[in-house]
């Protein structure tokens, strides 16, 4: 069953639909409620490698549904500390629960200043109404 809308406070989005949660210097990202709906069901994801350095504004992975294959977006640079194999192994967790066991990677933060660029849950929510 499709999760409720939501966009929880107290995590970061980016314009391109992607959220990560801040714990020291280690952020969890996935993607939000509105990407996961607008994408359908997830049939596949295709993660980085865990060590792998990705960069704020870049593609680090991708996830395909029976819509369309569309890449994910980071919102923070960093290197990738954990891979989410659930979500490997049964790509549609995401639609049932984007903010929580859906969540994509774990990477250790390698510029902190990246957080201000950042969108709030207010300022994402602004942005989904322009859409």
């Amino acid at each position: 069953m499709a999760a409720a809308e939501s966009y929880p406070e107290g995590l970061r989005y980016n314009a391109e639909h992607d959220w990560a949660s801040i714990e020291g210097d280690v952020a969890t990202m996935g993607i939000t409620w509105y990407a996961q709906d607008s994408l359908g069901e997830l049939v596949h994801y295709e993660p980085p490698d865990v060590g792998a350095t990705i960069a704020k504004d870049n593609s680090y992975g991708e996830v395909e549904s029976v819509k369309a294959v569309s890449d994910l977006v980071s919102p923070l640079s960093g290197e990738v500390l954990e891979v989410n194999e659930r979500v490997v192994s049964a790509p549609e967790v995401v639609n049932d629960d984007p903010y929580g066991e859906g969540w994509l990677v774990k990477i250790r933060l390698t510029d902190t200043g990246e957080l201000a660029q950042l969108l709030d849950v207010d300022a994402y929510k602004r942005h989904l109404a322009d859409l």
